[in-house]
């Protein structure tokens, strides 16, 4: 037996993951036990969460393997330093000390922190580091179900890539073409968020969610200033509109003045016409970008499979124009795209390319056990927390608790769903959900406004099972990732009038769309999750039972949490976030919880615990 310890940490996302003779036994990110959304220290909880769920403690493991370079990342900073100088010298002053104290000599680092986990663990031998975007690059094609596939990887930064091609072929994978810093479509992107008022490496899909709202008014002006693109789709960036190389934001006053504003201050500033504008037009470059280079690989290489990985895979709007190009016949995007992915490419990239072992592909399927990677608890275990929180609850067979959430849902009730293992990457698939009924045409402003205490024109996902996909959606492949947007069915739209055609931005929120308006999005379009029987079987016969009781195989759902707080992990978490938003009902293993039942001393204020994202 063959265990791999694979490990991201120090930028954000940190994560671990371990793999069993090739097997994904356990993948989570530390956000979620620490409750610091993006958390970038250390993962120590979720390396002890990983070991425990394989039953090993350290020394027992023949590899650990971090997810870059710490070398060649401090190359890329001083060389850029060097590059831009004079400018970037604060930059340069205050990041220096960090890097010759800390992350320079990661592999010392990294030993001392894992002896916490065991003392007896003395093998430094067993650290191997991995390149960043071999990492992303593995994570995508390793867990796919293709012998063969094109793997592009995309984000802000690695060592030096931004931006990767490589070739998988049954175990074996090559990068072979690169785009280097500061050439990153990941930072022009975050460059927009940051534009726009978000918090970037956070809020990028907020800038995602909020595009259709806007026209793109401003992409020419991107076009002709800010980037130039190849007919390849591989860019260059103007550096001369960025401060991201050396300073401490991510554009400057030359970009304002090309914009002819300021960056959003999100304290006291709304958002306007003009960012649904920007971020429409940024939306659109970047999906240019992805187009251009899917298809010139396809006509380079020939190969029909795929593979996507990097925080731009989680851009499940391009995924979706991808998608439909229909220049590739299959695609398949790593859940957890971003670093936290990392850990997992990481260790699979040992096993594969370090000891040649063999790739199993079962019944055409990929490997990632529909991302259920996380903790789980027993029912004991769930009642026991439930008991000292103070809650009030009844229990019930598995048939009981179907039938009493669905009629729930019926009723219009905002539901928090907590049930086996926990999902690993950023989106909640049925394990740690805020579930609603989808036909209700005041769910997705009140679950915003009420639940997540979030801005209003965020979209909400539906899940559906899969039997029923393309009765409802324009989309012929599964999507249980929630990685593709693909436009509602025609047959269930509602068109709208030319009155309602004439509203501008937030006004066009509150217009029924389609028969499950509540995630349908402004432009027809939804982040779709396909539930399958044989990754999540209670989900899946929780929705089947909602289809016999209302005809509808679709509900709303949505990560449990509120924004900018991850999402829940553990039974406490659950009900403390349920005492602290207006979620209805909590059902929690084969508990059942009513929020009117519920001491009201134990109720939370949640509305500004977490700071916005």
């Amino acid at each position: 037996m063959t265990s791999i310890l694979g490990i991201s940490a120090f930028y954000h996302d940190s994560a671990a993951a371990i793999v069993i003779d090739g097997q994904i036994v356990a993948a989570a990110q530390e956000e979620r036990f620490t409750r610091k959304k993006h958390d970038s220290s250390y993962p120590f909880n979720a390396i002890e969460f990983v070991l425990n769920f394989a039953k090993l403690n350290l020394s027992q493991i023949d590899y650990i393997v971090f997810y870059e370079k710490p070398f060649l990342k401090f190359e890329r900073l001083l060389e850029t330093y060097v590059a831009f100088a004079p400018s970037g010298f604060k930059s340069f002053c205050s990041s220096m000390p960090i890097w010759l104290r800390e992350k320079l000599f990661q592999k010392k680092l990294i030993f001392n922190k894992l002896k916490l986990h065991d003392n007896k663990f003395n093998d430094e031998n067993k650290i191997y580091f991995s390149e960043h975007h071999l990492s992303h690059a593995a994570s995508a094609f390793y867990p796919s179900p293709y012998e063969e596939a094109i793997v592009l990887t995309a984000d802000g930064v690695g060592e030096w890539a931004t931006t990767t091609v490589a070739i998988g072929r049954k175990n074996n994978l090559e990068i072979l073409k690169e785009i280097h810093f500061p050439h990153s479509l990941g930072l022009l992107y975050s460059a927009f968020t940051y534009f726009v008022g978000f918090k970037v490496n956070s809020g990028e899909y907020k800038l995602m969610g909020l595009a259709p709202y806007g026209e793109p008014k401003f992409k020419n002006l991107i076009l002709k200033n800010l980037i130039d693109i190849k007919d390849d789709g591989s860019f260059k960036l103007n550096q001369s509109y960025f401060n991201y190389a050396t300073g401490l934001t991510m554009t400057n006053k030359k970009f304002s003045k090309l914009f002819g504003q300021k960056p959003r201050n999100p304290k006291n500033e709304k958002l306007t016409q003009f960012h649904m504008d920007v971020a429409s037009s940024i939306q659109s470059v970047t999906e240019e970008i992805l187009l251009k280079l899917t298809r010139s690989l396809f006509n380079e290489y020939k190969i029909p499979n795929l593979c996507l990985a990097g925080g731009v895979a989680l851009n499940c709007v391009a995924n979706g124009k991808i998608l439909k190009d229909k220049v590739f016949k299959n695609i398949w995007i790593q859940p957890a795209a971003g670093d936290a992915g990392g850990a997992l490419g990481a260790a699979l990239g040992i096993w594969h390319l370090e000891k040649k072992k063999d790739r199993k592909i079962i019944n055409n399927k990929d490997s990632m056990m529909g991302a259920y990677l996380g903790p789980e608890y027993s029912q004991e275990e769930i009642e026991q927390s439930l008991r000292q929180s103070g809650a009030n609850f009844e229990t019930y067979n598995k048939t009981e608790i179907i039938e009493k959430t669905t009629t729930s849902l019926k009723e219009g009730k905002a539901i928090g769903w907590f049930q086996g293992r926990m999902e690993f990457g950023p989106r909640a698939l049925g394990s740690r959900s805020i579930i609603a009924d989808a036909r209700s045409t005041t769910m997705q402003k009140n679950l915003n406004l009420k639940v997540k205490y979030r801005e209003s024109f965020r979209p909400f996902a539906p899940s559906i099972i899969s039997e029923d996909l393309s009765e409802w959606f324009d989309l012929k492949i599964d999507s249980p990732y929630m990685m593709l947007v693909s436009n509602v069915e025609k047959k269930k739209c509602r068109q709208m009038t030319e009155k309602e055609k004439m509203l501008f931005g937030i006004d066009k929120l509150n217009i029924k769309r389609s028969e499950i308006s509540a995630v349908t999005h402004v432009d027809y379009s939804a982040r779709i999750q396909t539930v399958h029987k044989d990754t999540n079987p209670k989900y899946h016969e929780l929705i089947s039972e909602f289809k016999k009781k209302t005809g509808c195989p679709v509900i709303v759902n949505t990560s449990f949490n509120v924004r900018g707080e991850p999402i829940v992990n553990t039974p406490k978490d659950a009900f403390d976030c349920f005492m602290g938003t207006e979620i209805d009902i909590l059902v929690i293993g084969n508990c059942f919880l009513i929020k009117e039942n519920q001491n009201k001393s134990l109720k939370k204020d949640y509305k500004y615990k977490y700071e916005l994202d």
